[in-house]
């Protein structure tokens, strides 16, 4: 792959001009310096404006952004910020780390000729100081400086190599140059020194000594450090450096397992260890790699071992259950302390441990940490040394220790890695299988490692064949076993090594197929399952609460444990469902004042305090943040219990759900949870749930524009009630007529019982529709004062739009903004962005109607922005649609004709004609006055 871009130097694009203004530069920069990594928009605002950015520093970054794209393809926008998507090696620095690491590696395994190449095609990738004409000082201190380091590290270990393959001549003057730009760096003054001893120019070796030393002492007021003088004595003894330290290395202790040699990827966590490593190379650097059962720990801290040195031996030691006293005893044998001199007591052996690594710069690897007090005695203290430390656990409580978490892989590494162990072929035979199989492995390293294993002694076997025996869970852990490998026996370690109630606890939380959840769930603590690994935090949800994931074998193995010992899900499940269900319900309740949420209908006399009155509206974002970070749980558990047979449970949990997905578009998860609450409410009888979930279907097909789907639900629910609930359903039957007196009809009967009964809730929606129906002030606002008084905002919010909507259509415009100012008011209080970008669309008409297109281009590509992140297609179209006429109001035919497209598009895949024909009609028009064609 050829390097397409370059920061090693001044910014440049294989075939084509790096852009010229400045921001331009420092943009592409951090884009390059993260390629195929998403680029958070804070970072790169950050970045361009070196932490002083302008108020409008997001739509500036935007133009820029714009910009770049006609220099660079592959520029994307993502969540949260930007990502170029090239290849790695494709970026002059990123192929240069690469190589520095392949270099070592190379060195590692004694191939010393090659890795000597290897070091200088990475050093050959510069062309100048990194980042030599962006000006960004975050860039330059978070990138160019470790860069440049590197650069020179990478200079003096490939001469080290030189020296010895005996080329220490050719290496003199490179070396003259390099400490002439670094003179305070001691290790050139050493390379240096061996080089010309090497080369027979002893004298003029003595004499670098000199120079290095007297500008030590004038710069520093500091004596040559130990390597230095070693050096010089060397020559003063006439010892042949190289030679002398190729065999001082031989010597060493290096206790490293081998190296897997079909690992792939990991470059990030690769390089944080080389980074922390080198950036707190004056004191102890303590690493602990941590994660799930299988996820790769051990290999990738015998990997990243291998390739760094350290001058005083790399030590190895696998804990799992053992005794800090019997590890240090191992450890102390290792480092030269004869069998009879071992101390009995284990504070002796730290003590006597402490001493021996005290001046040592080491590297050693504590595999399979049990917990922090395991760990502590084992850490080496000498200035330098590196441990790398593997455990299940965070080890949080380890003092001046950094934590790294590793995740699965990537999908690329993920196929990389089957890849390898299967055979390269094989995967690129079948690469949709190959696909599936990574899936149902979880990315899970020790999955995809036996898969591969199972695949290459079945020579016979198809791809396809193994993804088919994976696809069932009931068998996934029966199949993921080869020789001494097993996913299955790599959980039980972790399961076996719980105290009994967090057993209990796991096998709970193997009732739920949710991928993640908060402590509430099953009413306890998740943290310590976290700290065994069997759980990963997530971090806080938007509701702020610390949520909790895992890996999807780890759920198969706890489901097992939990059919095998307790009996199975429904046990569990029929515990927590009250709680799952109130919590859920007061949530609905929130969302819906006065609504009937239990799945009763509910009576409300006159004068009785309404369900919802009085609620704060800090209360009512909280809830509607709550639903918001419990979706998909709560989704997953709708089936869990209807697998379960917890039918009464399943179809009331989908009931209270419909709320929180009209509010935020969730159309596939409504259509998901309302097909299996069916199920339920027809499995278990219960003829009012069912006509409930018929009620909420009609609204999911309304908010869609199927409103024949709609009719049809909401007539087949009509056999199954009776009442107010009956009355429910012929307002809705009317919100889908396509004749406006059938549709008044409907609404004056509903009334009719609505006000018969008392019903408040029912009678202020029943208003709202024959006011919008009928165009009647008067009526919207007879509604809007019962919203009030039952003390819900939604309601009211609503009203308050149909009302601007009456008033527009009669001219009051003023009277048309003020009920739309006030409904964004309720909507910004409360949240709720989908209404808000709906009440946009309405002031984007207002804004048109007072001859302000401007103004109403701005509103429509606020609210166009809303329905895109939130997926919602309808509102998309009605949003394009509004942009296009205002638009053609500005004599704007290109917006206009793209805007026409794009609706055109929604319209299609909604399969709505109409909307499609008003597209249309507007594209005449615009085509008209353009004189081409869209």
């Amino acid at each position: 792959m050829n390097v397409r871009f370059g920061v090693l130097g001044p910014l440049r694009i294989d075939g084509a001009q790096p852009p010229g203004p400045a921001k331009h530069r420092a943009l592409l920069a951090a884009l390059l310096l993260s390629a195929g990594e998403t680029v958070p928009v804070e970072r790169l605002v950050s970045v361009v404006w070196d932490d002083r950015p302008p108020a409008s520093a997001g739509s500036v970054l935007r133009v820029y952004v714009s910009a770049l794209r006609k220099l660079v393809d592959g520029i994307r926008t993502v969540p949260g910020g930007y990502l170029l998507e090239v290849g790695r090696d494709e970026v002059d620095c990123h192929r240069f780390e690469r190589l520095v690491t392949t270099a070592r590696q190379e060195r590692a395994s004694g191939r010393v000729e090659e890795a000597a190449g290897t070091f200088r095609t990475a050093l050959g990738l510069w062309r100048g100081q990194a980042l030599a004409d962006v000006e960004s000082s975050t860039l330059r201190r978070g990138h160019a400086v470790p860069l440049e380091e590197l650069r020179l590290t990478a200079l003096e270990e490939r001469v080290e190599l030189d020296l010895r393959l005996g080329r220490g001549a050719e290496a003199v003057g490179e070396l003259r140059a390099l400490v002439g730009t670094h003179p305070l760096r001691e290790r050139a003054w050493v390379r240096l020194i061996e080089a010309l001893h090497q080369a027979g120019r002893r004298s003029e070796a003595l004499g670098a000594y000199q120079d290095a030393r007297r500008t030590l002492v004038d710069e520093l007021g500091l004596e040559p450090g130990a390597e230095l003088t070693a050096a010089h004595q060397r020559v003063l003894n006439d010892e042949g450096g190289s030679v002398t330290r190729a065999d001082r290395h031989s010597q060493l202790v290096d206790e490293l397992p081998p190296d897997i040699s079909d690992f792939v990827g990991r470059q990030r966590v690769l390089d944080w260890i080389v980074r922390m490593a080198r950036e707190h190379a004056s004191a102890p650097v303590h690493l602990v790699l941590h994660g799930p059962p299988g996820c790769g720990k051990s290999a990738v801290a015998v990997h990243a071992a291998t390739a760094i040195e350290r001058p005083d031996g790399r030590l190895y030691a696998s804990l799992g259950a053992r005794p800090p006293g019997a590890v240090l005893e191992d450890l102390l044998r290792s480092l030269g302390c004869p069998d009879g001199a071992v101390p009995p007591a284990l504070d002796e052996r730290v003590r006597l441990y402490r001493s021996m690594t005290a001046r040592r710069r080491l590297l050693v690897v504590l595999d399979d940490a049990a917990d922090e007090a395991q760990v502590r005695p084992l850490l080496p203290t000498g200035p330098g040394s590196l441990t790398l430390v593997t455990s299940r656990s965070p080890l949080a409580g380890l003092e001046a220790a950094r934590a790294y978490e590793l995740e699965v892989l990537g999908q690329d590494e993920a196929v990389a890695l089957l890849g390898e162990v299967a055979g390269q072929h094989r995967v690129r035979a079948e690469p949709e299988a190959a696909l599936r199989i990574v899936r149902l492995c979880g990315h899970l390293p020790l999955a995809l490692r036996i898969a591969g294993s199972r695949l290459a002694r079945k020579p016979g076997w198809t791809l396809d064949h193994l993804a088919g025996r994976l696809g069932d869970e009931r068998r996934r852990l029966d199949e993921l076993s080869a020789g001494d490998l097993a996913v299955r026996g790599s959980l039980a370690l972790g399961y076996r090594g719980l105290p009994d109630p967090e057993r209990r606890l796991l096998r709970g939380l193997g009732a739920l197929s949710a991928p993640d959840f908060a402590s509430w769930v099953l009413d306890t603590d998740l943290e310590p399952l976290a700290e065994a690994g069997l759980l990963q935090s997530r971090g806080l949800d938007e509701a702020g609460q610390e949520r909790y994931g895992w890996h999807d074998l780890t759920r198969l193995y706890a489901a097992e444990r939990l059919a095998e010992e307790d009996g199975g899900a429904a046990g569990v499940l029929a515990a927590r469902a009250g709680a799952i269900l109130e919590r859920t319900r007061q949530a609905r309740a929130a969302l819906l004042p006065a609504e009937p949420g239990t799945g009763r209908t509910e009576v409300h006399p006159p004068g009785a305090a309404a369900v919802g009155q009085g609620l704060e509206t800090g209360r009512l974002r909280q809830e509607a943040r709550w639903l918001s970070a419990e979706r998909r749980f709560l989704v997953a558990t709708v089936e869990d219990f209807y697998r379960a047979g917890l039918y009464e449970a399943a179809w009331r949990l989908a009931f209270y759900l419909t709320p929180l997905f009209e509010l935020g578009a969730h159309h596939d998860d409504w259509h998901v949870t309302t097909a299996t609450g069916l199920d339920a409410a027809r499995a278990v009888g219960h003829r009012h749930g069912e006509a409930l979930l018929l009620r909420g279907l009609a609204d999911l097909h309304r908010a869609e524009g199927r409103t024949e789907a709609a009719a049809a639900a909401l007539r087949a629910a009509q056999p199954l009630v009776e009442g107010l609930e009956l009355a429910r359903i012929t307002l809705r039957l009317g919100l889908v007529q396509a004749r406006p007196e059938q549709a008044e009809q409907a609404f004056v009967r509903a009334l009719r019982v609505f006000e018969e009964a008392g019903d408040r809730r029912g009678r202020a929606d029943a208003l709202r529709a024959l006011g919008a129906l009928r165009r009647d002030a008067g009526a919207l606002d007879r509604s809007l004062s019962a919203y009030q008084d039952l003390g819900d905002p939604r309601g009211e919010a609503e009203a308050l739009l149909d009302l601007a909507r009456v008033h527009l259509g009669a001219g009051r415009r003023a009277e048309a903004r003020d009920c739309v100012e006030r409904r964004l008011r309720i909507n910004r209080r409360l949240g709720d962005r989908l209404p808000e970008a709906a009440a946009l669309l309405v002031l984007a008409e207002i804004a048109r109607a007072e001859g302000a297109p401007g103004s109403a281009a701005g509103f429509a590509r606020e609210s166009l922005e809303t329905f895109i992140s939130y997926g919602d297609r309808r509102g998309t179209a009605q949003a394009l649609m509004a942009l296009a006429h205002a638009a053609l109001d500005l004599d704007d035919m290109d917006e206009a004709v793209e805007a026409l497209t794009r609706a055109m598009g929604e319209f299609d895949r909604l399969g709505d004609e109409q909307g499609r024909a008003g597209a249309e009609r507007l594209a005449q028009e615009a085509r008209r006055r353009r004189g081409g064609r869209i």
